[in-house]
């Protein structure tokens, strides 16, 4: 299964981190590579979201609606997001490397029979986006 993967040592607690992150009206504040188009909406098992991703600053953003398939506070969350023949997971996950250091991995699995026609066209793009995220939140836990 084809996939993007980055990691980060954050030196905040995973508490802070997983605040900045799981609160998605925060991100506003740190987050360049994706948005809250309904902040009305939380992050609940089972339930759709709204969001969008810039891939690339000043290019135009892409709208979707994952459905959020895993929350572990504190240690992990995971959406899906699907359209026929294309599905992308994002897979958030924080781990504890030492008092008031967190790993940050972001990692986006691709399934599905289009992901071969889809993938050659985001693939630098969005490794890059989810590198930038992982840096900005890293700036913003650090910070605050």
């Amino acid at each position: 299964m084809p996939s993007l993967y980055t990691e980060i040592d954050i030196y905040a607690s995973r508490r802070k981190v997983w605040r900045a992150l799981f609160h998605k009206e925060k991100w506003a504040y740190w987050n360049t590579f994706l948005y809250d188009c309904d902040p009305n909406r939380l992050f609940v098992e089972g339930e759709e979201i709204w969001l969008s991703l810039q891939r690339v600053p000043g290019e135009e953003q892409t709208e979707f609606q994952p459905r959020v398939t895993l929350i572990q506070p504190g240690i992990c969350l995971k959406w899906i997001s699907t359209i026929p023949g294309f599905v992308s997971e994002h897979v958030f996950e924080l781990q504890e490397i030492g008092h008031d250091r967190t790993k940050y991995i972001h990692q986006e699995n691709f399934s599905g029979v289009l992901t071969r026609v889809f993938l050659p066209f985001i693939r630098q793009d969005e490794q890059q986006g989810i590198r930038r995220m992982a840096r900005e939140l890293k700036q913003y836990a650090e910070r605050y």
